[in-house]
């Protein structure tokens, strides 16, 4: 029974000392991915404004450690360190969290520059990774002191990913790298099994974001095939953490397709065959290659249009490089007649190829104005889309299509190609020309101007007539347009027979609508009648937003309200005042005792 008693006491000794020990010591929890995330977005990485977010990180430390009263001297500087013993809170561990980012996002900003870092911004650069990681592991360690089995996991991960950036960054030991990207995965793998739907999301995230920088390093350490397209596509992903990814992509890139332009020795357009000699020039012209091919392949239907839009806008950069380089190589070709002749073909060719690609640029934007016509406007956010804004979109369209077309005119011996291709231009801009008189008078009709719109869609309906013509009589004419061409001639027909229906109901109407009108008029000036307002005529289904052809003001309520007439307390009026007599309150009053002397002065 002895023993027994014993035993139970040293159970109860046991728990009393771990209870004291959870209060002496207690255990913190800090979500770092969402804490981090949240941060992030909220202040600058949502655009990649790396500065901006290294200006708040600045901030934040500044109020952390103001509220701590954890400052460091006033006036000298004096180095407090944080360690195991000082973490009395959580907000400790997130002064050396932020102190991390701190460090990282002003890395990332030298990063990022316009023109990439020079060799002294490379190393400053490298000194801020290199600061990230060593707070970071300052973390790491108060965490698996400080804080619950979460928090240092979470920790662990921050740290691994810090290390991982460094040595991705400095182009070493990747297989070091390689196994910290794994570890920060498995640990956000784990995570992401547990805890609420908006961490399993992040985590997830966060795992997608670390794939392709472990991929990257698989294929420097030589342990995958991967090929460079494919990098390409892991590239197009988008995240705070693929921002090193990309810049270390781009030199892959630039660096095959230094290796692919030392075998490319000409350009070729319309049977001709232009040499380039220049190796920026062929970079260049290799770069827009691949970018139409994205636009033209086979997955071109899976891209987004705004997608498109960007792709567009580096094919035009690409091909406008390669145009100044040209340009450079004839101000130095001199004398050599040969020489300026074989640039000036090729700086043609690649100013008939750009002009090509801005009219399907152009296109593009036709296909999404229409697209917003057609719909109206689901979105209430959603701008609304006007016929005057492809009316202008087919003016751009003339314009692209005229300056190409003199552009391949121009020179003394014209070619059979060049001919051709001329005859597809012109054959393009009557289709232009059919579209923008068809939209004209879209918006004529909705202007309620029915005789305007019914003779511009009757020109639409002859010029698509005579585009249709001509293309049919063309030997490799395009289906798709001979199709558009049918569909706007139906749309010209049907639209000439709803105005002409219009403007004769119009005309019949319009007696009664003048007797109306001149019914209402009176000798006294009072004309306008004023509409009721919706309020007042809720009983009869009739629209307050007057009529869509025309700008009225809707008459919903009137505002500013009408005065109204409000009751107030009576005003009371005193007349009896002025003639009562109040009695002499003399004898009340204390009387004052007089001196001799006073009396004198009387």
């Amino acid at each position: 029974m002895a023993k027994g008693k014993d035993v139970a006491a040293m159970e109860i000794d046991e728990q009393n000392s771990t209870e004291s020990d959870q209060i002496n010591n207690p255990k913190f929890s800090v979500n770092v991915l969402q804490l981090l995330k949240s941060a992030q977005m909220q202040h600058g990485l949502r655009f990649g404004d790396y500065a901006r977010y290294r200006r708040y990180c600045t901030a934040r430390l500044r109020r952390l450690y103001k509220s701590l009263k954890f400052t460091h001297g006033r006036g000298k500087y004096t180095k407090r360190a944080i360690t195991a013993s000082t973490v009395t809170e959580v907000r400790f561990l997130h002064v050396v969290l932020y102190t991390a980012e701190r460090a990282w996002s002003h890395a990332m900003e030298k990063k990022t520059l316009p023109d990439g870092p020079n060799a002294r911004q490379r190393s400053y650069l490298i000194g801020r990774l290199r600061k990230a990681v060593r707070w970071a592991s300052v973390l790491q360690e108060l965490c698996a002191i400080k804080g619950d089995s979460r928090t240092s996991l979470e920790a662990e991960a921050y740290a691994s990913y810090m290390k991982g950036s460094l040595l991705f960054e400095q182009d070493q030991h990747w297989d070091v790298a390689l196994k910290c990207f794994k570890s920060a995965r498995a640990v956000y793998e784990e995570l992401g099994k547990y805890g609420d739907l908006e961490n399993q999301v992040l985590c997830r995230e966060r795992v997608e974001e670390l794939e392709p920088s472990i991929r990257y390093c698989l294929h420097k350490a030589g342990e995958s095939n991967i090929q460079t397209s494919e990098l390409a596509q892991i590239g197009e992903m988008e995240g705070p953490a693929l921002d090193l990814f990309k810049a270390k992509l781009e030199a892959v890139m630039a660096e095959a397709r230094s290796q692919q332009a030392a075998s490319m020795t000409a350009f070729h357009w319309l049977g001709e065959v232009f040499p380039v000699s220049n190796p920026k020039t062929r970079v260049s012209i290799l770069k827009a290659q691949e970018l139409e091919n994205d636009i033209n392949g086979p997955a071109a239907d899976s891209l987004p249009t705004e997608k498109k839009l960007v792709i567009f806008d580096k094919i035009f950069a690409a091909y406008n490089e390669a145009q100044s380089s040209i340009r450079n190589d004839l101000a130095t070709a001199g004398n050599s007649e040969s020489m300026k002749d074989e640039l000036n073909g090729l700086d043609k060719a690649i100013g008939a190829v750009l002009g090509r690609r801005t009219i399907e640029r152009n296109q593009l934007l036709v296909a999404m104005a229409k697209s917003k016509l057609s719909r109206g406007r689901d979105d209430k956010n959603e701008k609304v889309t006007k016929p005057e804004e492809l009316v202008r979109l087919y003016d751009l369209l003339l314009q692209n299509t005229a300056d190409l077309s003199d552009l391949v005119s121009s020179g003394r011996n014209r070619k059979p190609e060049e001919e051709t291709f001329a005859e597809e231009c012109e054959l393009k801009s009557f289709g232009f020309r059919a579209e923008r008189c068809f939209y004209l008078a879209k918006s004529y009709s909705l202007a309620g101007k029915r005789a305007e719109a019914y003779v511009l869609f009757s020109r639409a309906r002859s010029l698509a007539d005579t585009a249709l013509k001509k293309l049919q009589s063309f030997n490799n004419a395009d289906q798709v347009t001979i199709q558009e061409l049918n569909k706007l001639y139906n749309d010209c027909r049907s639209n000439i027979c709803i105005e002409h229906a219009t403007g004769i109901m119009e005309e019949e109407k319009a007696p009664e609508n003048l007797s109306k009108k001149i019914s209402s008029i009176s000798l006294s000036g009072n004309d306008k009648k004023l509409e009721k307002l919706l309020m007042e005529k809720l009983d009869s289904y009739e629209s307050a937003m007057g009529d869509p052809t025309t700008k009225s003001t809707p008459r919903i309520e009137a505002f500013p309200p009408a005065f109204q007439a409000v009751a107030r307390n009576p005003i009371v009026l005193d007349l009896a005042y002025n003639l009562i007599e109040f009695p002499s309150l003399d004898n009340r009053m204390k009387k004052e005792v007089k001196g001799f002397i006073s009396r004198l002065w009387r």
